[in-house]
């Protein structure tokens, strides 16, 4: 009785595994290429997010740079020289006087393309050194 149980078990057991293999192949393939463009544009997004964070640490670096600077009284191109060389490529620097205080903002252009419209920019407000002290 065990040889026969044996032996019946044994074809089906055998055309078991076969036929699941031969049904499922190709599956795996499938599922890679769904998930591969996925993961691809996952990945983009995720560098284009941190070079924008990166841009944008550039952006305010740069406008406290520029803001020391107005407040020592450094003369006016090289207040946007400072704050030129700590911004991304291709930033505007604007410095502004407004009574004791300055004012340098730093706007860039986001990476990537443009259909991701990002505002990068920061704006730094310091004493002008001058006036420290002089209410008295």
């Amino acid at each position: 009785m065990g040889s026969s149980e044996s032996a019946a078990a044994g074809p089906l057991r055998g055309r078991g595994p076969n036929l699941m293999v031969a049904r499922d192949r190709g599956f795996v393939t499938a599922e890679a290429a769904v998930v591969l463009p996925v993961l691809v544009a996952f990945t983009m997004a995720l560098v284009w997010a941190v070079m924008a964070a990166c841009a944008q640490i550039q952006c305010v670096d740069a406008a406290r740079a520029g803001a020391r600077a107005a407040a020592r009284q450094d003369p006016p191109g090289t207040v946007t020289a400072v704050a030129r060389k700590a911004a991304p490529s291709g930033a505007r620097v604007t410095v502004r006087r407004a009574g004791d205080l300055v004012r340098v903002r730093v706007e860039a252009e986001p990476p990537g393309p443009d259909a991701l419209a990002l505002d990068l920019e920061h704006e730094a407000v310091a004493l002008a050194e001058e006036t420290v002290g002089a209410g008295g």
